[in-house]
């Protein structure tokens, strides 16, 4: 584990080798951080300064905001509001993206557990005031120590306040829910946090009765609580927690949101919540049965005509974890989806992470499956594998992928080994 050190010690440091060892500033401080660094200190949140130096919000303006958040925190006049907003909004800005040094420093010096405070203290009448809130706490929310400090400050209880009583607000919702998601994003503990306040039946109730399903955060935040992503744990318990969203009722409500109310910013992160939950044959099938292979047919349709090659990566992703099934492998083709994927693939002929996709699809639905391999001959997807191979030659994941299919499509059909290739051009 790293050795902690504090920005006292760090200054000390610095300070010592000007004053004992004679260096200038810029190579005292130079110093100070590879001795460290060498060391194994973690400098994360360290500012990297010289003590006694002018202007040091210059050195590091998230301090400047943090010194000015704390000395308007008491106010609550509707003047004090607006400053307050307006720091935390400018707090995201400076932590969010590529701020992750700024965000290091914030956590350290205490913005997590400020802000948890601020939250907790707010009203949910103060909508302007929670919203920017929240999603300055959740850019703050990049590793495990940070999470950490929002579980001890008893974060996930006050944002599951805030969102239970602030359901209202399209504002509320998304910036409460990008906080679950970055707070539990690789924290298997928190993630059991929000589950024990059930945040599923919360996300469930919100769908169904709200009318804020575009809250995009708040499938990302699905997407999250059921992915195992933390390395310190051994068995996650997230398949659990997905069996748990779909024996409520989430999956069928996520397939009719799909039908009828995602935008279309949203629908990326709406699939990936759906094949989060879709984690055995029979959620996957249940699927199937309300209607989500329809759906997402007709997703891949109208992301074929409108050239938006996001949606379709995404629907094609999920119509491949649905595939698992064999029950929705017939489905799938029954619906003709053999050639709507491969229109995809000539809509997308200069794209071969779509094509990959599509790839991958059939890969699946021919998997121990004679008739299906005929079928995909039949279709053209032969001579799809052969010419993306011939196009992309640097690509070396679409030549991984198409050798994959091609296994499938000829290793019970001997065949089709032999099949010449067509004079069509599926990929120009």
């Amino acid at each position: 584990m790293a050795i902690a050190i504090s920005q006292e010690a760090f200054d000390a440091m610095v300070r010592e080798n000007m004053e004992d060892l004679d260096m200038d500033p810029d190579e005292a401080l130079a110093d100070a951080v590879d001795a460290l660094t060498l060391q194994g200190a973690d400098l994360s949140g360290i500012i990297k300064r010289v003590p006694g130096e002018a202007a040091a919000a210059e050195v590091s303006p998230v301090m400047r905001v943090l010194d000015e958040l704390k000395a308007s925190a008491s106010g609550r006049s509707e003047d004090d509001l607006d400053k307050l907003a307006s720091l935390l909004d400018e707090l995201r800005e400076l932590c969010a993206g590529e701020g992750l040094e700024n965000a290091a420093v914030a956590v350290r010096n205490g913005a997590v557990e400020a802000l948890i405070g601020l939250c907790a203290s707010a009203g949910i009448k103060q909508e302007r005031l929670l919203a920017s809130g929240l999603k300055a706490l959740s850019s703050l929310l990049r590793d495990v120590g940070s999470t950490e400090k929002f579980r001890h400050g008893e974060g996930p209880q006050v944002v599951m306040g805030i969102l239970k009583g602030g359901s209202e607000s399209s504002d509320i919702l998304e910036g409460g829910f990008r906080v679950v998601a970055a707070a539990s994003a690789g924290n298997e503990v928190v993630k059991e946090c929000f589950m024990d306040l059930k945040v599923d039946e919360l996300i469930l109730q919100i769908m169904v009765e709200k009318s804020n399903s575009n809250v995009q955060s708040l499938y990302d935040a699905i997407r999250v609580l059921l992915t195992p992503d933390d390395n310190r744990v051994v068995a996650s318990q997230v398949y659990g927690y997905s069996r748990r969203f779909a024996e409520i009722g989430i999956a069928e409500v996520l397939v009719s949101a799909l039908r009828e109310k995602v935008a279309p910013s949203s629908l990326p992160s709406a699939c990936a919540a759906l094949k989060a939950i879709a984690v055995n044959d029979e959620i996957c099938r249940s699927i199937s049965e309300n209607g989500g292979i329809d759906v997402l047919l007709h997703c891949i349709d109208e992301a074929s005509e409108q050239k938006n090659k996001v949606i379709a990566r995404s629907c094609c992703s999920l119509l491949s974890k649905l595939a698992g099934s064999d029950a929705n492998k017939a489905t799938i083709i029954q619906r003709g989806g053999f050639d709507k994927l491969l229109k995809l693939t000539s809509r997308f002929s200069e794209d071969p992470p779509v094509i990959q996709e599509v790839m991958s699809m059939v890969t699946i639905l021919t998997l121990r499956s004679p008739e299906n391999a005929a079928r995909a001959i039949g279709a053209g997807y032969g001579t799809l594998a052969i010419q993306a191979m011939q196009k992309f030659v640097s690509s070396a994941q679409t030549q991984k992928q198409a050798c994959l299919m091609i296994r499938n499509l000829v290793v019970r059909n001997p065949e089709n080994r032999y099949v010449a290739q067509s004079p069509s051009t599926v990929v120009s």
